[in-house]
């Protein structure tokens, strides 16, 4: 569950990175920052959904 936990912290960290990409028009760091948080933040919702919270 540990792994869920950091995993959804990386998933935060890339949202503030979309902003501040979208903030100063950065494509690339859009394009890298949109799949982290797709990949990362799916994987934790889904662990989340199946496993519960930790306890």
């Amino acid at each position: 569950m540990g792994t869920a936990i950091i995993f959804s912290l990386v998933s935060i960290l890339a949202v503030f990175a979309l902003v501040s990409s979208l903030k100063n028009r950065n494509v690339l760091g859009i394009i890298f920052s949109l799949g982290t948080v797709g990949v990362f933040g799916f994987f934790s919702v889904m662990t989340f959904i199946f496993s519960g919270y930790p306890e």
